[in-house]
Parts: structure tokens; sequence; C-alpha cells
């Protein structure tokens, strides 16, 4: 169950002793500010703190959570007084060190799942998305995707130096490069690797695509095209585009190994899929998605990491 506006608004009011108290939309849940600094979130319409020892000795004996898998929080049931919560966000924030948010770190159960397939239920996310056809090993129109991708998360990223920083701007690390993909004409929408094998890779279809933090607005995203326009002008800036999209009910799993070695791992989804009570849900919408985790320049094929995931729903 997803947090209530209502509950997520009353929560800042009873915070606001504190400082500019601000919510953003993160995950399909809240992730809570104090002057630009993240220090809580909202999840199923209850509050809960980032562990410090500053925040942990002002509430003497906490309740320790996990409001999402592989994140350790406070969970804070007192909301009524004020004067407390101000404290507490005040002092847990005076524990923050300056950092990075990292998202495959601080959300292991979308970027780090176990080699065995599992359901995961994906929420709504921010990209920067490019389309395109061919072979990515071959295909000039996917590299010049790479390097539009990355130039507007970076500009991004570096419009912090600039006269206007976004609203709710915070330090981050560009997230991992990922792909929507599907096979050619003939085939059902959204399908592409089996466990027989890749094919014919110059009629894949694919979508190339980085996410962007929270405080990344379609305004935000038009000023870097502006900014990167100016500084590449032979990039085709158009191409890409600005989407907030929320992929759903998924089986994802682990691959380890090359790309080219992937239908080894996919098998593994469908034999999951054929003991469970769903089945695959491709369409033009939902397609076949990898999250690529390891540079493949730097990276040996043996030890490379991809997240593999199909939408799914019930049978």
């Amino acid at each position: 169950m997803a947090s209530s506006k209502e509950f997520v608004e009353y929560v800042c009011d009873q915070l606001s002793g504190a400082g500019d108290i601000t919510s953003k939309k993160m995950f399909g849940e809240y992730g809570l500010y104090c002057d630009r600094k993240f220090f809580a979130t909202v999840e199923n319409d209850q509050l809960y703190v980032k562990t410090t020892e500053e925040g942990q000795a002002f509430l003497e004996d906490p309740i320790v959570a996990e409001p999402h898998e592989g994140t350790q929080m406070f969970l804070i049931e007192e909301l009524e007084d004020r004067t407390f919560l101000a404290e507490l966000a005040r002092r847990t924030c005076s524990g923050i060190k300056p950092g990075k948010l990292d998202y495959k770190k601080e959300y292991k159960d979308l970027y780090a799942p176990k080699t065995k397939p599992a359901l995961v239920q994906v929420p709504e996310m921010t990209f920067i998305m490019v389309d395109g056809k061919g072979d990515p090993n071959t295909s000039q129109a996917y590299k010049t995707a790479l390097e539009l991708l990355y130039g507007l998360s970076y500009s991004i990223k570096m419009s912090k130096m600039g006269e206007n920083p976004p609203a709710g701007y915070f330090e981050y690390v560009v997230p991992p490069l990922e792909g929507l993909w599907e096979t050619g004409a003939g085939a059902q929408d959204g399908e592409v690797f089996q466990e027989t094998g890749i094919g014919d890779k110059d009629q894949l279809v694919w979508t190339s695509m980085i996410r962007q933090p929270e405080f990344v607005t379609e305004q935000v995203f038009l000023q870097a095209k502006e900014q990167l326009a100016a500084k590449k002008p032979e990039l085709d800036v158009s191409a890409a585009r600005f989407a907030v999209w929320e992929e759903g009910l998924c089986v994802q799993a682990m691959h380890k190994g090359s790309y080219d070695e992937e239908p080894a791992t996919i098998e593994k989804i469908h034999k999951f899929l054929e003991t469970s009570d769903f089945v695959t849900d491709f369409s033009k919408e939902r397609r076949h998605h990898e999250i690529y985790l390891s540079d493949p320049r730097r990276t040996a094929p043996e030890k490379l990491k991809t997240v593999l995931r199909f939408p799914v729903r019930e049978k």
C-alpha cells in the first residue's frame, strides 16, 4: 500500500520546526529532505529516519525496521509531538555526512537481485530514453544513443554548478545504463532473447535509458538538452526523450557472465514461471529489460553482472 499524499503532507508539517522540509516521490513512496538533505522516508504511511548515532542517542531505544529490502532505518511511531520530531530531524541531519545517493546500494531489491529468479514490483521512476534499432555491438545509432544519454545525465548532475541549480538537488551517483529490447518483425511484442539463442542482432529494436534522480523534471531535462546541444552541436539531442514510467510487476534475476550467455539465465526465468501463478506480459510498453551493472570496457566477460527482468501478470 503506497503512502497517501495527505499523510506525507501531515508528516512534513509536523517536522517543519527543523527547517525547510520537502518531499519527493521516490520509487513509488516519498523521500523527505530537511534543508535539501535527504534524511527520512515515508513508506506505507509510516515515517522512517536514517540511522545515525546522533538520532539513536536521542531516541535511546529506537525501533529498527526495514522499510524496503536491504535498507535499515528507524521507525518513528510518535508523530503528534512536533517539538520531538523537529529535534529528531535536526539531530539526524547533523549525523549525516555529505555524500552521494547511490541507487544501486540504496535499492538493492531493484539493482542487486539474486541469481535465483524472483518477483519484484517496480515503482514509478524517471528516465531519459533514446530509441533505436540494430546490433548494439556494431550499430552507430546505439553508440550515439549512449553518448547522448551520458551527456545529458552528466549535464544534469553538474547543474548544481550553474546559477540556478534545480530545486531539491542532492548529490548522487549517476545510475547504470538500462535497455529495453525486442526482436524484429514477426515476434510477439516485447520478446527478445529466448533459451535457444539471441538470434539476428541486426533486427533488435531497443530503447536505451538512464534513470534520473527525483528532482529532475521535464524542465530540468530541457535545460540539459540546450546545454549539451551548445557543447556538442554534432549530437541530435532531439532523439532523447523524458519519460516517467512505472514498470509494475516483473520477475528478475542476476545474470553473471557475457551477454551472449544470457539465454541460460532466461531459461531459469521461464522455468520459474512454469511453476508459478504468473506468465510473461510482453507488449510495446513492457519489454525485456536489462540493467548493466558492469562496464564491459573494464570488466572481463565472465565477471559481467546484468539484471534481467521480464514483465509478468497473473495467469
